[in-house]
């Protein structure tokens, strides 16, 4: 799974920030790993140089295997909690969808052409 991460110029990226953020991703959505491709992470101030309450934006996009991708939004005081409230929305996304894959594809019986059914013996 690669972690793309995108930041807007009021957001200043570096090493330790991305590191946080790939361990933060890792450890959370690592049992989605084998169904997704890419995760994107953007960051923003929505504020810019201002500071308020909830300024600090995250929106996480899931790119999984064969499937549309998935987009959450979490907005917080600051980088790190908008990240994991993003990622744990993220998280409970991602198992809705995917359990209701699974079910989907669990109740699909195959359906037999009329000449492969097998005929019941008659009663009485």
């Amino acid at each position: 799974m690669q972690i793309q991460i995108n930041s807007d110029k009021n957001i200043p990226m570096h090493a330790k920030l991305s590191g946080l953020i790939e361990a933060d991703l890792h450890r959370i959505l690592n049992r989605f790993e084998p169904q997704l491709t890419r995760i994107e992470v953007h960051l923003s101030d929505e504020n810019g140089d201002k500071s308020g309450p909830q300024d600090k934006r995250c929106i996480l996009e899931a790119r999984p295997r064969h499937y549309p991708s998935l987009t959450v939004t979490n907005d917080s005081a600051d980088i790190q909690t908008a990240l994991s409230g993003a990622a744990n929305k993220m998280q409970r996304l991602l198992e809705t969808t995917f359990g209701r894959l699974h079910d989907k594809n669990k109740n699909d019986t195959p359906r037999l052409s009329p000449d492969e059914l097998i005929p019941l013996p008659e009663l009485g």
